[in-house]
């Protein structure tokens, strides 16, 4: 079965309005949906905010995945040093 997708998408206003499989698809809705547009793994965890970043989410969808994928493995990296386990 199945998971759930990981990236949730929220508007501008702070509206959850998607999720996707995908980074490169949540960076393409953001880059529909403007400055402002979070990006967060989980529901939680922002990983991009449009607008906030070094280039907007429409220049490249695989920069975004790029930058997500390192924001995710640097927050894993810091709770095993947390813990003790790294």
């Amino acid at each position: 079965m199945a998971g759930s997708p990981q990236f949730k998408i929220f508007n501008p206003s702070g509206e959850y309005v998607a999720a996707c499989k995908y980074a490169e698809d949540a960076a393409a809705l953001t880059a529909i949906l403007g400055e402002g547009t979070k990006i967060k793994h989980g529901h939680s965890h922002v990983v991009w905010t449009e607008g906030a970043e070094d280039m907007s989410a429409g220049e490249s969808y695989d920069y975004v995945a790029g930058v997500v994928f390192a924001r995710i493995k640097k927050k894993g990296e810091d709770y095993m040093r947390s813990v003790g386990r790294l």
